[in-house]
């Protein structure tokens, strides 16, 4: 069983290599940025609320993100394991992660973090805005995304990195062999 989170700047490919990493390992990915968008489209009252702050490049708050994780932890799907993509981004969230974990005698295995340089990720991003249309991928939101990243989430990476379960990985590259590492590192990560 594998309980893990992959974290990365916004554009590193953190949803891709989710993708690929749980249909390699057998494992349910689940990703707030789905579950927001998905929420947004719907227009749920999760979702209105949502794209508040998505448009303007901001963070979902806490207290939304983190009942929709603990409920989302609480499904059945997830008793094999989980890959946790965009959460959490914050040390608050760490500690609640650790609650949630906790109270059913859990912790996670391997922290994956995806890095790449900023103006790579401008670059990929603004071509992800021309391909999907996303309103949260355009020029006035970016950098303020990245610098929130930076801001709030690299202390999440020293958090983990701390604990001893920091894995991280180089981003940039064509998808397949982003992937190759990747799994390298979690098989690696495993072992230790």
């Amino acid at each position: 069983m594998t309980r893990m989170l992959i974290i990365g700047p916004p554009g590193s490919g953190k949803g891709t290599q989710a993708e690929r990493i749980s249909e390699r390992l057998g494992v349910v990915a689940i990703s707030t940025g789905d579950i927001f968008r998905a929420n947004v489209k719907g227009e749920t009252p999760l979702g209105i609320e949502a794209k508040k702050y998505m448009d303007n490049g901001d963070f979902v708050p806490d207290s939304v993100t983190n009942k929709m994780v603990r409920d989302r932890l609480n499904e059945s799907d997830v008793e094999n394991g989980f890959l946790l993509d965009g959460y959490p981004r914050t040390t608050a969230q760490v500690d609640y992660l650790d609650e949630i974990l906790a109270n059913g005698d859990e912790k996670l295995d391997v922290v994956l973090q995806l890095t790449a340089d900023d103006e790579e990720l401008v670059h990929r991003l603004l071509g992800r805005a021309k391909e999907t249309g996303r309103s949260d991928d355009n020029a006035a939101v970016i950098r303020p995304r990245l610098d929130l990243y930076h801001q709030q989430t690299e202390a999440v990476v020293a958090k983990y990195a701390e604990r001893g379960i920091l894995t991280q990985v180089d981003g940039i590259g064509p998808i397949d062999e982003v992937t190759n590492r990747v799994m390298q590192a979690i098989k690696a990560a495993q072992a230790a």
